[in-house]
């Protein structure tokens, strides 16, 4: 009966000691200046905001903070109004499962996408769209690579936010919009301009659709959702998906594409992607080029495929840290370097100050998780 007892203090001790070991491990961090940060800028963010970090193998932080101002409640409503949808449901607060849309956070998850084809030997970088889309050849852009078309190289004009509706609106299938792009001006050679728009993603998928005889949607969902657990995903299940910017997705769905890139192309044990792909992807593929157009949040960033590249490296060499802001205001970043993945999730149209904002924010959860 004594041996008994000992036995279950010893495990009952056991337990203790693991549960404060965690503890420690998770309270290791101070994360109050990343709280004062955020509720002094919260305005700007748009009055609601999730941050998510991951570090050493778990989440370390999480939280949401939601404050709507009278201005951003008319706002919401006002854009209910106008697009048939729940005034109530676009004022709720958020937390790290709310779906919202993602805008230019698509292009990394796109492009991680088209990866997998060329991991798989079923495309190269170098390979040609006129290869593929026959279309571009006779208008005279069929030398244009995918390597072209994941870095905003293509050298074709367009893509704007008002064109990217365009296709949603004139489009009905893949073809129409490759159609549409075909017909647009070239404003340089393949590789001599950058122009940050959706005319190279929109492209690269129609590749990987004809490639595949699946849709894009569905290519999503198999090869990168379903094996990164992102069950709240997907980019609409439109017509015509807008893989540079048509994702709607959550906080904690795209936490889960992070870790996937942080580990080099695992998640939880599984491979999604190759080292080398992911090396490729954080590589800056614009540098020495003519820029055409680039968005002010961007800064003075490099651009990889379907990311921007945050800090300079050497060539052939990953970048250090690496993201993909969207046009509401989300910042999804990865820090090499400190081995670290963080998500700013929010929704707010105005964009001055943002990349002052970005950096602010990196800096400050660059210095907590040092110590």
């Amino acid at each position: 009966m004594a041996y008994k007892h000992i036995k279950y203090c010893l495990h009952s001790s056991f337990i203790l000691v693991f549960m404060l070991l965690y503890q420690v491990s998770i309270g290791q961090y101070n994360f109050k200046p990343v709280e004062k940060w955020i509720n002094t800028n919260l305005k700007e963010l748009g009055g609601r905001a999730v941050v998510m970090i991951y570090k050493d193998g778990k989440v370390i932080y999480n939280e949401s903070f939601n404050k709507l101002g009278t201005r951003q409640k008319v706002a919401a409503k006002m854009i209910a109004r106008k697009t048939g949808k729940d005034a109530q449901q676009m004022m709720a607060d958020y937390d790290e499962g709310s779906r919202i849309p993602l805008a230019s956070c698509s292009k990394w998850l796109s492009a991680a996408l088209v990866m997998t084809f060329v991991d798989e030997g079923k495309l190269k970088l170098n390979d040609t769209i006129g290869k593929y889309l026959p279309v571009m050849s006779v208008n005279g852009k069929g030398s244009v690579t995918i390597a072209h078309c994941l870095s905003h190289t293509t050298g074709i004009k367009g893509g704007s936010v008002k064109e990217s509706r365009d296709l949603h609106n004139n489009a009905n299938s893949m073809q129409d919009a490759v159609n549409l792009i075909a017909r647009q001006p070239a404003e340089s050679a393949p590789g001599l301009s950058f122009r940050y728009s959706s005319v190279g993603l929109q492209l690269a998928a129609a590749v990987i659709e004809k490639i595949s005889r699946k849709n894009f949607e569905k290519l999503f969902n198999e090869r990168i959702a379903q094996p990164c657990g992102m069950t709240q995903t997907d980019f609409g299940h439109k017509a015509v998906p807008l893989p540079a910017g048509g994702a709607k997705g959550s906080a904690r769905d795209y936490m889960n594409f992070l870790q996937m890139i942080l580990h080099k192309g695992f998640f939880n044990g599984k491979r999604i992607l190759s080292a080398n792909s992911i090396t490729l992807m954080q590589q800056n593929h614009a540098a020495g080029v003519k820029i055409m157009q680039s968005p002010a949040e961007a800064g003075s960033w490099g651009y990889g495929f379907g990311e921007w590249t945050m800090e300079e490296a050497a060539a052939g060499k990953p970048s250090g840290a690496v993201t993909s802001p969207g046009m509401f205001g989300s910042f999804p970043w990865v820090d090499n370097k400190k081995e670290y993945a963080g998500i700013l999730l929010t929704f707010n149209l105005k964009s001055r100050g943002r990349n002052e904002r970005y950096r602010s924010l990196k800096a400050i959860i660059d210095g907590i998780v040092e110590k």
